[in-house]
């Protein structure tokens, strides 16, 4: 690897002499770091695999239980119905549960792992794409190992990992809007600069149609990636050099107009109109008092997640990749720059390129409490506890801190490898070490794993078995049922009210047992 030399000593060196130093450096990319990348594409793959793997033992409990009784015997475009007419307007919401639950189970079951191969496929995708802007070759064993870090961090890390992953109705609101953007914004680098009109024409209304359907499907992410899209539309005009066509502008301002469409549809819908009634009065949100208690939840939702020190992995892989990446890429020999054409556009602004790489942090924190403020609107002062809610902003918070670790390391890389004769021990040390807090901090969401998984195996178990009993006898006529509670996720379970007539979800159960009422065994 002549790229960790400098040209011009390798040129003046006896070849008796590649024994020291430059030993090291050559042996360093063929041996500490594709065994760092299979070690960790092992180590973060096994965690998201088993992730996957409990999708086998997903049971129904809480909204489980309506929309699959609402899906069989509404349809899809009844549940759908239901949900703007009676619930809370999310029409895409409704679509996609309908089309989940119409197979049954299997449904429920093989969605963990659906989401799991689209988000490393657009995580890869979107790495390469960096790197190559970079003008880096892409180490695609590290960049996969990158990808699975980041989905173990964003399943596991958090205080709701079941409802993150493995509950439908969850992942369709939360973590499925995230794969979406993230595949919304590989299309937009695919089609905004292309040289046929009707391949952007259709990018765009791609962005329209996208933007409409994640309105209606999350609220906090489409506040998050409403805000993440305004701030690139203001640096993306021409004027400021950064875009020289109104294309990137165009396809963010037509992305917000979808996202603003969407919110209209659901805010103005029958369902969240009756839903806003269930609610007590309350302060305006934009009162003093609202805002004071806004500010407090967003600082109890940032203390749980600084709190756990598992998310280092994000900045030390990006940094792993970032070394891996340029030392990969062959390095030209130095030759003089053709100038530039008269009619070549002058480079951006340095402040204009300063806030572009500043980007991720405006939308993070001021993403994040939108979401606190939006929780708390819907669910009173605990609504901040609802961390399911926090992949919308959780996800971006991984990819900049996996984003900076990577420019850093792209940066010191070749910095490093032409020092000498320091320069390739200290950039073995950095490989090292990053790899190190990568596979330490990963690992350290093993036992939480472990405990998710004897939990919701265990809970399979007894579910089948009661569940076997309870349609035994609503074969034989009964009109009322035992049902043992089978708490998972912090999750509501039939009873979880003292009121019956209160309890939706028990009545959703009876429904689907089709019986007229349950009792506790």
């Amino acid at each position: 690897m002549s790229t960790m030399a400098a040209e011009g000593e390798e040129e003046r060196v006896s070849p008796s002499s590649h024994t020291g130093p430059e030993t090291g450096t050559r042996r360093l990319p063929r041996t500490l770091l594709p065994a760092a990348a299979a070690t960790l594409l092992a180590a973060a793959g096994a965690l998201v695999a088993v992730g996957c793997f409990l999708g086998l033992y997903i049971r129904p409990t809480s909204d489980d239980w309506c929309a699959a009784w609402k899906t069989r015997d509404l349809g899809v475009l009844g549940i759908t119905a239901d949900f703007y007419t009676t619930q809370n307007g999310r029409i895409a919401n409704a679509f996609l549960s309908g089309l989940l639950y119409r197979g049954g189970p299997a449904g429920t079951k093989i969605l963990p792992t659906l989401i799991a191969v689209l988000l490393t496929a657009a995580l890869v995708l979107l790495g390469r794409r960096l790197l190559r802007a970079l003008g880096h070759t892409p180490p695609l064993l590290l960049l996969t190992a990158c990808a699975l870090v980041l989905q173990a961090l964003l399943y596991f890390a958090g205080t709701r990992s079941y409802q993150v992953l493995l509950w439908a109705p969850a992942t369709i609101s939360h973590t499925l809007p995230s794969v979406i953007g993230l595949w919304a914004l590989l299309l937009a680098l695919a089609t905004v600069s292309h040289p046929r009109r009707a391949v952007r024409t259709a990018g765009l209304a791609g962005a329209l149609l996208i933007g409409f359907a994640l309105g209606t499907l999350s609220e906090p992410f489409a506040l998050v990636t409403g805000l993440a899209a305004a701030l690139t539309a203001v640096l993306c005009l021409p004027r400021l050099r950064l875009a020289t066509t109104w294309r990137p502008f165009t396809w963010c301002l037509l992305w917000c107009t979808g996202l603003v469409c969407g919110l209209a549809v659901l805010y103005t819908s029958p369902g969240a109109r009756w839903r806003r009634a269930q609610q007590p009065e309350k302060e305006p949100l934009l009162s003093t008092a609202e805002l004071r208690a806004t500010y407090e939840d967003w600082l109890h939702m940032w203390d749980t997640v600084t709190g756990q020190w598992a998310y280092l992995a994000a900045p030390a892989a990006g940094l792993l990749l970032g070394l891996a990446a340029t030392l990969r890429t062959p390095r030209p020999s130095p030759s003089p720059s053709p100038p530039l054409p008269a009619s070549a556009s002058a480079p951006a602004p340095r402040w204009t390129r300063a806030a572009l790489l500043l980007l991720p942090l405006p939308v993070v924190v001021l993403g994040s409490f939108a979401v606190a403020a939006g929780l708390r609107s819907g669910y009173g002062p605990t609504g901040w506890t609802y961390a399911r809610t926090w992949t919308s902003y959780l996800l971006p918070m991984e990819l900049a801190l996996c984003g900076y670790g990577a420019l850093l390391g792209a940066w010191a890389g070749p910095r490093l490898a032409a020092r000498r004769p320091a320069g390739p021990g200290t950039l073995a040390a950095c490989a090292t070490a990053a790899f190190c807090l990568t596979l330490a901090s990963t690992a350290s969401l093993v036992p939480g794993l472990q405990q998710l998984t004897t939990t919701t195996v265990a809970r399979s178990i007894a579910w089948d078995a009661q569940n076997a009993r309870i349609r035994a006898e609503a074969a034989q006529g009964a009109t009322s049922v035992g049902y043992r509670p089978l708490p998972i996720g912090s999750l509501a379970e039939p009873f979880f009210t003292a009121d019956y007539n209160r309890d939706w979800v028990a009545a959703c159960m009876s429904r689907w047992y089709g019986v007229d009422r349950i009792h506790r065994r």
